[in-house]
């Protein structure tokens, strides 16, 4: 809420710049998605008390956090929730009833959300403020990432593949292979597993939104 205050001074005499209001609304569309996601879950009594159940309480708290910042400062301007569904038209068992299938889709929604932040910051590099608070929920959504990675007894980070990824987000890591980081092939330095392992790629609009298309009714 302090950084909705602070973004929004900087423009408080006039409406935000379009290309703010196009990046903070795909924001948006993403992170209803992730508190829809989390507020269900934690709903549904799928989660195992104890340890887990307040990782993804602490988890649905920074996701609806992040919806109350984004729609406090776009305002009116901010676009509606849509309507979702977790089973991507049929295409997944619920995973409301499956916690490996929940923690799966928890997995593939957070690396989403790290690709599709980075992805859009070059946007925002004109407007600091705005700047700082996206990169801010950025480092939110990779710590999520990796503490979900955790609970699936996985490595913290992208790995190489992930073959237990089901058809509707397998697209999530698409170009994760990726080696070559600012013309530097980076897996000379400790093999390609290594390399790749070291860097999100960023995803493009359309990239993040053809992944979330199907979860959208």
């Amino acid at each position: 809420m302090a950084l909705s205050g602070t973004v929004r001074d900087a423009f408080a005499s006039s409406s935000l710049p379009g290309p703010v209001v196009r990046v903070l609304n795909f924001a948006l569309t993403l992170e209803y998605l992730e508190a829809s996601f989390y507020n269900r879950g934690v709903r549904s009594g799928v989660i195992p008390g104890g340890k887990d159940l307040r990782i993804f309480r602490t988890i649905q708290d920074h996701e609806n956090a992040h919806v109350a910042f984004l729609k406090q400062t776009l305002g009116s301007e901010a676009v509606p929730k849509p309507r979702f569904d977790f089973t991507a038209g049929g295409a997944l068992p619920n995973p409301f009833r499956n916690y490996e299938v929940f923690k799966i889709l928890a997995q593939g929604f957070e690396d989403t959300g790290v690709r599709a932040y980075k992805g859009q910051l070059g946007a925002l590099k004109p407007y600091g403020a705005f700047l700082t608070a996206a990169a801010t929920i950025h480092s939110v959504e990779a710590r999520h990432a990796s503490e979900v990675r955790r609970l699936r007894g996985r490595d913290g980070w992208i790995p190489f593949e992930d073959p237990a990824a089901p058809a509707p987000i397998k697209s999530v890591y698409e170009g994760e292979d990726n080696l070559v980081q600012l013309t530097v092939n980076v897996g000379g330095f400790q093999g390609d597993r290594s390399g790749t392992e070291a860097f999100d790629e960023p995803l493009t609009r359309a990239e993040v939104l053809a992944i979330a298309g199907p979860f959208i009714v």
